[in-house]
């Protein structure tokens, strides 16, 4: 049976820049960099999360980079990990916005890419 997601992919035309970005500013961990075809297969780590990262575009989906991610990122503290985020040059569409369901916000990778982080 399925256990888990082992990993989302973000879609992106310069590798070298969105490694710089997950890992110096978001703080995400290398676990593979390896070739792969004209890209790179590049994997990260999320913390001691089960499910990782992949920075890399299927062939016939460069249309994808710049769009909206499907999924969310999870932290424990939607305004301190905000804060700590803006202070490291991650943009925000604006601060976090406080629902019934939860806190949440929406970051940008330097792609356009559009992510939303949420608390648990």
């Amino acid at each position: 049976m399925i256990t888990h997601l082992k990993f989302a992919s973000v879609p992106c035309r310069d590798q070298d820049a969105a490694l710089k970005f997950w890992t110096e500013k978001i703080g995400f961990h290398v676990v593979t960099d390896q070739p792969m075809g004209d890209q790179r297969w590049i994997e990260l780590a999320i913390g001691d999360a089960d499910t990782q990262l992949v920075l890399f575009t299927p062939p016939g989906h460069a249309d994808r980079v710049g769009s909206f991610f499907n999924g969310s990122f999870a932290c424990d503290d939607v305004e301190a990990t905000y804060r700590q985020l803006s202070a490291r040059g991650v943009k925000f569409r604006g601060p976090p916005e406080k629902q019934p369901w939860g806190t949440f916000c929406v970051f940008y990778d330097e792609e356009g890419n559009e992510f939303v982080m949420g608390s648990r």
